[in-house]
């Protein structure tokens, strides 16, 4: 008997535990975490992009570098390099590697080219990947020197393009943390929308 007791003592305590437990750790505690999503919702929901139509043609929190092919007019802003959702993956290589600053070198002749700049212009953070590799965010000096090419493919003046790049650019994290940054996908979308308004987006079934 005082066998039996003992054993219904035990389950009862293990019943105990098991439905506190359910309740701080099943319910108690993805409601703290759903609470604390809700400060930032818009970033918690994937901050989707959508055009003037209203199609989600991206997020703000992924940058994906605009795909132009050879020889075709190039009227947008470039991400950091290496900025492809199929190829986020990091090399791991270091400052050290020959392999990484040879690929460097040839990033930065390909965007000076591309910008008409000087070498010694092009900006660390065109000719290197981010650590999630989809950096929605490049330096104000990269967007600076893709400034000419933009407004001049577009046919629009560099003042305008300049203003736009100063509307998408955004201050520090918290006012403190890192340091000013412009958001491209934000950007090139602002960019559609006001001077290739005509351009599918593949929403609604169009292709």
């Amino acid at each position: 008997m005082r066998y039996v007791q003992g054993f219904l003592r035990q389950v009862v305590a293990g019943f105990a535990v098991l439905l506190a437990l359910t309740v701080v750790l099943g319910i108690g505690y993805p409601a703290v975490v759903w609470g604390i999503s809700r400060i930032d919702a818009h970033s918690a929901e994937g901050s989707p992009l959508r055009d003037a139509q209203g199609c989600v043609v991206g997020s703000a929190l992924i940058g994906v570098d605009p795909q132009v092919d050879p020889g075709d007019p190039d009227p947008f802003f470039h991400n950091r390099a290496g900025a492809d959702p199929a190829a986020a993956v990091p090399s791991n290589l270091g400052p050290s590697s020959e392999v990484l600053a040879a690929t460097v070198e040839q990033r930065r002749a390909v965007i000076a080219a591309r910008e008409n700049v000087d070498p010694s212009a092009v900006p660390p953070d065109a000719v290197t990947g981010s650590g999630s590799g989809v950096d929605p965010d490049i330096s104000p000096a990269y967007a600076a020197i893709q400034v000419a090419r933009v407004a001049r493919v577009n046919g629009v003046p560099v003042s305008d393009v300049q203003a736009l790049v100063a509307r998408y650019t955004h201050g520090p994290q918290y006012g403190v943390l890192g340091a000013e940054a412009v958001n491209v996908p934000e950007l090139n979308l602002a960019l559609r929308d006001t001077y290739r308004p005509g351009e599918e987006t593949g929403c609604g079934g169009q292709g």
